[in-house]
């Protein structure tokens, strides 16, 4: 995915990261429900090399994070929902956390 940096404008690569399958409660209804988790993080490859890796694997886990309150549309139903979580990716347990869903779903 391409993406402009808001300081310059200048144009990047950013690779879109999912995790695995999760069962999660809404808070809302309630009910039971499979989601993902996913992230957009910045890389230094074209977006030629981008594409090739696709279905990849990456060592690491897509970490919730608590962030200032936004808003967020979901895009199936129109419903604007204020947040104030984001995913993050960690490679490892110490290392630190990269990229955001915030920026993901504001795509």
């Amino acid at each position: 995915m391409i993406r402009q940096r808001k300081s310059d404008g200048e144009s990047f690569v950013c690779l879109e990261v999912a995790g695995g399958v999760e069962i999660v409660q809404s808070q809302i209804t309630g009910k039971m429900y499979a989601t993902i988790r996913h992230c957009s993080i910045p890389c230094t490859f074209d977006e030629a090399t981008a594409k090739q890796i696709v279905g990849s694997e990456l060592p690491g886990i897509i970490v919730k994070q608590e962030t200032d309150p936004y808003e967020y549309v979901n895009k199936k139903t129109g419903e604007v929902m204020m947040l104030n979580y984001s995913y993050s990716y960690q490679a490892s347990p110490q290392s630190e956390l990269i990229g955001s869903s915030k920026d993901f779903q504001s795509a």
